[in-house]
C-alpha cells in the first residue's frame, strides 16, 4: 500500500491531477488518504479471516472458494442489476461484506456512500468474526 501511495504521488500530477485542477497532492499525511491505506490493509486482513474461518467450517477448498466468492460477489452484482427495490438494495449495500468493507477507501463524498467508512469496515469485522467462531464451533464439535 505504502508503494502504491508513493508512485501516486510521482504518477499523479504529471498526468493533470494538480491544484490548478482542484486536486490535492497525494501524501500520506492527508488524513482520507491515510485512512484509506491503512484501511486497504485492514480490509485484506478481514477478508482472509472471514475466508479462514470459512475454510475451517466447510473444510473443502473449492466450496469454500466458490462461498467467499459468493458472499463478496452478489451485492454488487445485484445491485448493478437495478431489478430490486431501491430500500433493499441500500440494505444490501450497507451489510453486504464487501461493499460495506471497500467504503473505507473512498477518500471523497463520504456522505453519499450508503454507510460511512469506519462502519463499514465494522461490518466485514463481523463477517469475519461469524465466520470464525462458526468455524472454531464447528472443528470443536466436529474433530475433539
Amino acid at each position: 500500500m505504502l508503494g502504491s501511495v508513493l508512485a501516486g504521488h510521482f504518477i499523479l500530477p504529471g498526468n493533470g491531477f494538480t491544484g490548478a485542477h482542484g486536486s490535492l497532492p497525494l501524501s500520506l499525511g492527508a488524513g482520507p488518504t491515510l485512512r484509506a491505506a491503512a484501511g486497504s490493509v485492514l480490509y485484506l486482513a478481514l477478508i482472509a479471516l472471514l475466508s479462514l474461518g470459512l475454510a475451517t467450517a466447510l473444510r473443502d477448498s473449492g466450496a469454500t472458494i466458490a462461498v467467499v466468492l459468493a458472499l463478496l460477489y452478489i451485492v454488487p452484482i445485484l445491485s448493478d442489476l437495478g431489478t430490486m427495490d431501491p430500500t433493499w438494495e441500500h440494505r444490501l449495500q450497507r451489510y453486504g461484506p464487501m461493499t460495506a468493507g471497500l467504503a473505507i477507501q473512498a477518500t471523497r463524498n463520504v456522505g453519499k456512500l450508503p454507510i460511512g467508512p469506519w462502519a463499514g469496515l465494522g461490518v466485514l469485522a463481523a463477517w469475519a468474526a461469524a465466520a470464525l467462531l462458526a468455524g472454531g464451533l464447528l472443528l470443536r464439535l466436529r474433530d475433539a
